[in-house]
This record gives structure tokens, sequence and C-alpha cells, in this order.
């Protein structure tokens, strides 16, 4: 019996309806060697139903990577209008990854690519309040820069709680700022410091949740240690 997509993928375990939106969208599914559309119906008894190319009910294996992302490049799978998107970083790389969030194309650091929706899903629902460290450059009046950003409670009329903000150090009318964040709205820190007349010169995320940046160099990816995927999946 034919049903809706959206319906097939969410009983499959594949993600939730809303979710499944995207995954369509994304061109992730097709069925029968042809890619999905929003709104198709199909029947899982006698469709050939394939999420990344795997059969529905088959998982593939799970891959984690972490990636030192550089300026210029946009945290998509594709982009219509042709820029660099950070798969074009990921060489060597068989199984499809997708990326956990976002940093605009002017921020660096710290990216999670996987193919674990569930985990994809955890980590971005906003009620997890997953904790995210930036190393901020910035110029302008940076005297008490990081007192005043940490007193910030709304960003573009949405609320946010308060920012976790430390001076690294500080030269004439520039300071490196530390600034730990809980949300994730669209270009909080870069909102957060034009309410402070800040100019962002240099954003570099450098923790997300339990993973850390460290000494990867900036283009270069690898993947998570068993260690860390623990820690990602033990909240």
């Amino acid at each position: 019996m034919k049903e809706r997509l959206q319906k097939i993928l969410s009983a499959a375990g594949v993600c939730s309806r809303r979710a499944s939106e995207t995954y369509i969208t994304a061109g992730r599914i097709t069925i029968n060697g042809e890619m999905a559309q929003l709104g198709q119906q199909a029947d899982p008894e006698t469709d050939d139903i394939r999420v990344d190319g795997v059969p529905l009910g088959q998982k593939p294996e799970a891959v984690y990577l972490m990636l030192n992302k550089p300026r210029g490049y946009v945290t998509t799978v594709s982009d219509e209008q042709g820029r660099k998107t950070v798969m074009d970083l990921l060489t060597g790389i068989q199984t499809r990854v997708y990326p956990v969030g976002r940093l605009d194309r002017d921020s660096e650091g710290l990216l999670l690519l996987t193919n674990d929706g569930a985990l994809t899903q955890r980590l971005l629902h906003p009620s997890h309040e997953v904790s995210k460290e930036y190393r901020v450059t910035v110029s302008g009046p940076v005297e008490h820069a990081a007192e005043r950003l940490g007193r910030i409670r709304d960003v573009a009329g949405l609320p946010i709680r308060p920012a976790e903000v430390r001076q690294l150090s500080r030269q004439g009318n520039r300071a490196e700022l530390s600034i730990t964040i809980h949300e994730g709205r669209n270009r909080q820190i870069r909102r957060m410091c034009a309410q402070c007349d800040l100019e962002v010169l240099r954003l570099q995320r450098v923790r997300e949740h339990c993973l850390e940046l460290g000494t990867l160099p900036s283009g270069r990816w690898r993947y998570l240690t068993p260690a860390e995927i623990a820690a990602l999946k033990d909240e």
C-alpha cells in the first residue's frame, strides 16, 4: 500500500517526518532509482527506497569526522552559486556525510560531519543547549567588551542564554576574546559584537560540546576517536 514518503522514512527510524523533508529536498532519497520529490508516495513492500544509496532498512556504517573549516567555504553539501563547499575538502571519503550545523563563509574552525542522523538531530535540538566555544578577534571599543557581550540577552529579537566571555589579550583597539554560546542563532556572535560596536576580524570555533579543535591544520579533517564518539552520545 502506498504511503507518503515522510511517513515511511519516519516509520523506518531514518528520521522524523519533519526532518525527512530536508532529506528529500537534499536529494538523499531515491525511489526505484529516481530522486524522490516532496509529497511523493511509495510502497515500502514493492518500491526500491534508498537513503544515501543504501536500501531502506539497511544502515550504512556510521562515520564521524572533524574538519577544520577555512574561510571561503560554505557549510553546505552543494551550492547553487558555485561557491566552494566544505565537501570539497573531504578527499578520500567514500561514505556520504553531512555537516552538523553551520559556520558562515567567513568563519573557520571546528565542524562536525556525520551520517548519523539521530546524533545530528540531538546535537542541533535547542533543548540540549550544546555549548560552542569561539576564539574571536575584534576591533573597536574593546575596553570592557567581555562584560558588555556577557550582558546581552537577545539576538535579532530572540532570547539567548548569557554567553561566557573572557578577554584573552588586548592591544590598542584590538582584543582576542573567548566566547562560549549555548544556542547557535544565525550569525549569533557577529550580531552580538555588532550590538557592542565591535568589528569581527576573525571568528574561529575551537570547541563544540566535548570536541576540541586542537592542532588540526586548516582545511584538514580527521576521524573522531571512539572515546570522542562515546562522549558525544553520552549527554
